[in-house]
């Protein structure tokens, strides 16, 4: 091998040691990385060593040298620390729209950021089976077609497919193809949605991307700008997703004290609270009401109620007395 060829491979062996084999608790001598590069076909003098570790160093590497018992040379910092890739890893697998193979493969990946020790520790986090994931591999290549569309100002089209009640995906619209003007892609519930504009219904829509299929961008330019141009994702978002369907509205709800995290978690730290009596508070907050929104209060049971206005108490008076309604009338069917 050429000498020049040799150097290099040597120096990339020596970085590639560095990374997998060393951290702050597991330096390794000059001695050993010698052993350890003869073990990979590659001899070194101590000097040569030396002269390469001092070279990675320059180059802005953080090559440490502790002296001292139980010392020796280690990479003392890496383009990721160990606690952004825990949470990497903790993202991966709490999202739904990535199958439990890819979460895996990606969880690998992650892991050869870091050394091999290091590493240990985030395989032993990892647990996947048993959430739901999405089956559909080929989420990947769909985010990616979106956002090359989003890129390139160019619409989409798609198969939009739901769950049968054989636990498998049909396309919608028997199969026809949909057509949308992709703006962004957000986050909600550890699933992943496109949101677009839909020129033939004039309005925007959301789509969940692991149920899109056969994703293509097309030719023509992407509609709705001027709607786009006074386009707010977060309000979209807080209206769309979860309980904020209906009329917006001012809503006074009388809770146990103990549910103010949740409250603020829920709606943000915009709510204002008052003491309402031992252990009460009350809460009012700006909340789009619907039957969600109402069954939501309900399952706090004695702990929250609303207390004004007066006609959103009565709607959840009546959600609940259809409830038992129903279900009075589905014992009877049974007697």
């Amino acid at each position: 091998m050429p000498k020049c060829a040799e150097q290099k491979t040597r120096l990339l062996s020596l970085l590639s040691l560095l990374e997998r084999e060393t951290d702050e608790e597991h330096p390794l001598t000059e001695e050993r990385l010698r052993a350890m590069l003869a073990a990979r076909g590659i001899d070194a003098e101590r000097k040569t060593v030396l002269d390469d570790l001092h070279a990675l160093a320059d180059y802005g590497y953080d090559v440490v040298n502790r002296r001292g018992r139980g010392g020796g040379f280690f990479l003392a910092s890496r383009t990721f620390e160990l606690a952004e890739l825990k949470l990497l890893v903790d993202a991966v697998q709490s999202s739904k729209f990535i199958s439990e193979k890819k979460s895996r493969t990606l969880i690998e990946k992650l892991c050869q950021l870091t050394s091999r020790y290091a590493a240990g520790s985030l395989a032993r986090q990892v647990y996947v089976s048993g959430r739901v994931k999405t089956e559909n591999k080929a989420i990947l290549y769909a985010v990616d077609a979106i956002h090359t569309a989003i890129a390139e100002n160019r619409r989409i089209t798609f198969l939009y497919s739901e769950w049968t009640i054989e636990k498998t995906l049909r396309p919608r619209r028997g199969g026809a193809r949909y057509e949308i003007s992709p703006y962004l892609l957000t986050w909600e519930d550890g699933y992943y949605y496109m949101v677009g504009y839909d020129a033939a219904a004039g309005t925007a829509k959301h789509f969940r991307v692991d149920k899109m299929s056969d994703v293509v961008p097309g030719a023509s330019p992407r509609d709705g700008a001027a709607w786009f141009a006074g386009f707010d994702p977060a309000e979209y978002t807080r209206e769309t997703f979860g309980m904020y369907h209906g009329e917006e509205t001012s809503v006074t709800l009388d809770c146990a004290e103990k549910l103010v995290g949740i409250l603020i978690d829920r709606f943000g730290d915009g709510i204002t609270f008052r003491r309402a009596g031992e252990g009460r508070v009350l809460c009012t907050v700006r909340v789009r009401v619907s039957p969600v929104f109402l069954a939501w209060v309900i399952g706090y049971g004695r702990e929250m109620r609303i207390v004004s206005p007066l006609s959103v108490a009565v709607e959840l008076q009546q959600l609940a007395r259809d409830a038992l309604t129903e279900l009075h009338e589905t014992e009877n069917s049974h007697v």
